[in-house]
């Protein structure tokens, strides 16, 4: 669920009083995501998507989300545009909150994507780095290597009551990422939370990318590896050599990854997997019965790790020997 703060509807028509967007018709919230509390805004001027930034996000981060958003699609990206208020910027406040309007994208995200999917991702991804190339804010990733230690000290105590033995066996593992991940690799504007339930598609085609809220600088092919985790796994945890090829083919039709790139993707997918599976072990061990937070098993992240701890190239993935060579 993804609506922690309600509004009512004489504090929705004062907000929008600031916005030429036209009356208000109808309002509702939105069940998904798990940061923000996002509502669906019809107007006489059209629809739109509301969010309430809620604590677990930084306001002074906002005008880097909501300018990269405004920054891609006028680049030619199909991705939300924020609205702009009447006395200038995007930013106003609702209910206690920072609140923002954005266009309303058509589609819905695909419960079961198929090969020709993860090849739309990935050339769609590729637009996206492209596009964000002389978008002049910086963000820091909040989530890489260096910040992985504190996170895992948070629940290393209780880790071995999710399974026997995981305090060791994640240990040795980020022992091994913090010595050995890489250095000095093409980076700029990089999505990183580019799941299935952030990408639009109408039938086969892909409409759009959403939420932008991890969006940070740091390695293109760290990106390519987070979808590879996102999109290539199947349901039994088996990874689809066929989704990744397309992936990185669709990829590489628009920005071709460099070989150091390609070499370093299985340490990259490494570290993807444990950043995602100790974000959901923090939650599963400090969340709440009954919170309005959504808890994800972690094993399934743990899994995945696995897979990729046995990979020794990335033709595993499904790059192909040319992207190998230097």
């Amino acid at each position: 669920m993804a609506v922690y703060t309600d509004v009512n509807e004489d504090q929705l028509r004062a907000f929008l009083a600031e916005y030429d967007v036209g009356t208000l018709l109808s309002y509702k919230g939105i069940a998904e995501g798990v940061e923000n509390s996002n509502f669906l805004l019809r107007t006489s001027g059209g629809t739109y998507i509301l969010t309430l930034y809620e604590k677990r996000v930084n306001r002074d981060d906002l005008p880097f989300f909501i300018g990269l958003m405004d920054h891609l699609a006028l680049k030619g990206l199909s991705c939300p545009l924020p609205i702009e208020r009447r006395g200038g910027g995007h930013l106003g406040e609702l209910a206690g909150r920072p609140a923002a309007m954005v266009s309303f994208l058509d589609g819905a995200w695909l419960r079961k994507p198929q090969v020709q999917h993860c090849r739309e991702v990935g050339r769609a991804l590729a637009e996206m780095h492209n596009a964000g190339h002389d978008f002049a804010i910086r963000r820091k990733n909040g989530l890489t290597v260096t910040d992985w230690r504190p996170l895992w000290e948070g629940s290393r105590e209780r880790a071995d009551e999710v399974q026997p033995g995981l305090r060791d066996e994640i240990d040795e593992e980020l022992a091994a990422l913090e010595q050995n991940w890489p250095s000095g690799l093409p980076e700029g504007v990089i999505h990183a939370d580019l799941f299935p339930d952030n990408v639009f598609f109408i039938e086969d085609r892909l409409s759009g990318l959403i939420d932008f809220y991890f969006a940070c600088n740091d390695f293109f092919a760290y990106d390519v590896a987070i979808c590879l985790n996102a999109w290539c796994f199947e349901a039994d945890g088996a990874f689809n050599h066929t989704k990744g090829m397309a992936l990185i083919d669709g990829y590489n039709t628009v920005r071709p990854l460099q070989p150091a790139e390609a070499g370093a993707l299985p340490l990259l997918a490494r570290g993807a997997a444990l950043r995602f599976f100790l974000t959901r072990l923090h939650d599963w061990l400090t969340t709440p019965e009954g919170a309005l937070v959504v808890k994800k098993d972690p094993i399934e992240y743990l899994r995945k790790l696995r897979f990729h701890r046995q990979v020794a190239s990335g033709s595993e993935y499904g790059l192909r020997a040319k992207d190998l060579i230097s």
